[in-house]
């Protein structure tokens, strides 16, 4: 229609159509503010996931999410209702990149929308950051994957995790090198994350108390993928171990150029290494990896057989990395909701300490911090490509 036309409308038509206008705006307001009302009489209430979808780390957070997004549509299946309301859950999945800043942004955008709880973010380097922000607006955070420390140590009463940290994953990588492989002089990487740089700190730590030699210490980043110059130093000092503090996607690399360049120590790793695709990455050398998860190998879990059988069923292949614990995550957060009887934040994150929950991958309670009080460690290293368990060493009053 020509736009000219318009200019032929009366004084009396304009202020109709103002009316309306005003009128709709209003009622899109209103209709926003009446707790998210579905059409059918459902409260929509949203719960945040947040981690890597893009880059090098983005299969893991597409595994985590995928945990969470399973979960949410149980217990929408099942029905929930929350102080005399059917619920709707709806998850809000968002991609943080494993970038500090993208993910600050992302915490500010989900206070913003009054999500009743976060589930992420999955590196710790953003987590930590992350965390001030839910914080302050009350708004619990769980974090399936993020393991350093300090993430729960900066007094926050927002921050939980359900793994456990790198203060026990480290030493249990530290005593395997020394007991089991008899170790006596260390090389330690990281790449420089909070992550990689916890962990390593962790491990060498261990070393270090219990007698052992860290001949060389070195840094990279999260995005590397030539290692030669570290590896020809390294092979040079001839140490007996190597460990990584990274992704798979760097350690990797690092494992199958350390085989090219005839490097003949023994690489060790912490559990964003411990996947397929660093075998994939690795190749035949990923035999010399030996790597840990801050957690029960799925099939040990409680639960874990049926649940990597309905999580494979609904997204066509296996698990990854953290899905059942980004499953459980969701599932702490509704506990939290039903003990507390009100979707609101506040209220909810009021509820968290006294968290009493079985799950798939055990039972979950929470420490003062906001840690799990009991978990374990798993070893595994690869045969044919394929992950194997070496070990498992259990801290808590572990149930499992």
């Amino acid at each position: 229609m020509n736009h000219f036309a318009n200019y032929s409308l009366g004084k009396t038509t304009l202020i109709a159509v103002a009316a309306a206008t005003l009128a709709l705006t209003a009622c899109g307001r209103n209709q926003a503010s009446e707790a998210n009302a579905a059409p059918s009489g459902e409260e929509i209430v949203k719960i945040g996931h947040v981690g890597p979808l893009t880059g090098g780390s983005g299969h893991l957070g597409k595994d985590n999410e995928n945990g969470a997004r399973l979960a949410v549509e149980e217990i929408n299946k099942q029905g929930l209702t929350i102080g005399g309301r059917q619920v709707r859950l709806q998850l809000d999945a968002q991609d943080d990149a494993a970038d500090p800043k993208t993910g600050t942004q992302i915490a500010q955008k989900f206070v913003d929308e009054r999500v009743v709880a976060v589930i992420g973010h999955l590196n710790s380097g953003v987590s930590i950051p992350a965390s001030r922000i839910y914080d302050d607006a009350n708004i619990t955070e769980i974090s399936p994957s993020s393991t350093n420390p300090d993430y729960t140590k900066q007094g926050y009463k927002s921050t939980y995790r359900v793994v456990a940290t790198d203060a026990q994953q480290g030493p249990a990588l530290g005593s395997y090198a020394l007991k089991s492989l008899n170790a006596k002089t260390v090389a330690v990487v990281d790449d420089s994350t909070a992550y990689g740089k916890g962990l390593a700190d962790e491990f060498a730590k261990t070393v270090e108390a219990a007698g052992g030699k860290i001949v060389a210490r070195e840094a990279t980043n999260d995005k590397a993928t030539d290692f030669r110059a570290i590896l020809t130093k390294m092979k040079g000092q001839q140490p007996d171990v190597i460990m990584f503090g990274g992704m798979d996607s760097t350690v990797g690399p690092f494992i199958r150029q350390a085989a090219a360049l005839g490097v003949k120590s023994k690489v060790l790793s912490g559990d964003g290494a411990c996947t397929a695709k660093v075998a994939e990455l690795a190749g035949d050398a990923v035999q010399n990896l030996v790597c840990s998860e801050a957690s029960l190998a799925v099939s040990r879990m409680p639960n874990g057989v049926e649940f990597q059988k309905r999580f494979e069923e609904r997204f066509n292949g296996p698990i990854l990395f953290n899905a059942p614990f980004a499953y459980d995550a969701v599932y702490v957060v509704v506990d939290a909701m039903k003990r507390a009887n009100s979707t609101d934040p506040a209220k909810v994150l009021a509820a968290m300490p006294a968290t009493d929950h079985d799950g798939v991958i055990g039972h979950i309670a929470f420490d003062v911090r906001g840690d799990m009080k009991e978990g374990a460690i798993t070893l595994y290293n690869y045969q044919d490509r394929k992950k194997s368990i070496l070990d498992v060493v259990k801290f808590g009053d572990a149930r499992t």
